[in-house]
């Protein structure tokens, strides 16, 4: 793959990259429980998450993956994509306020589809924290555009 954006053809079985990173702000958390209504004492309530074991209150999961496909959309190698067919995700760790997080994305797998001017790429996550420990991972099957003829 190349830095900018990237045809089906040009990305291989193996290829790879870390995007840049963002750090989970307690705004950020805030104002995902304003969007998604899930006001869950974890996510907005430092005692309780403390009375669970955690040092404070923990992000959301579903936020954590909504940036990390934001980091992956501004990230320096892209896809011209056509649209998100799933996500198949683990939650494996705590993302507090104040981490820092950021994805290694890494092709796992190619198809073509019926259509000549799309493929479907299944890409591989791994996010960490600024500790390096991994906090969430899982997969993506993205459709993508073909170079024309």
């Amino acid at each position: 793959m190349n830095p900018g954006l990237n045809w089906y053809e040009d990305c291989a079985v193996g290829d790879a990259f870390t995007t840049g990173g963002i750090v989970m702000t307690e705004s950020l958390i805030q104002g995902f429980a304003g969007i998604s209504g899930d006001f869950f004492d974890l996510h907005v309530d430092d005692e309780f998450a403390r009375r669970l074991g955690y040092p404070g209150r923990v992000a959301h999961g579903i936020l954590g993956l909504a940036l990390t496909d934001g980091l992956k959309n501004r990230a320096e190698h892209r896809f011209r994509a056509i649209a998100s067919l799933g996500w198949n995700w683990k939650f494996t760790g705590p993302i507090l306020v104040g981490d820092r997080i950021q994805a290694e994305v890494a092709v796992q797998a190619r198809r073509e589809t019926k259509r000549p001017d799309r493929g479907i790429l299944t890409l591989a996550f791994k996010v960490k924290n600024q500790r390096g420990e991994v906090v969430q991972e899982g997969t993506n099957e993205l459709m993508v555009l073909r170079r024309p003829a």
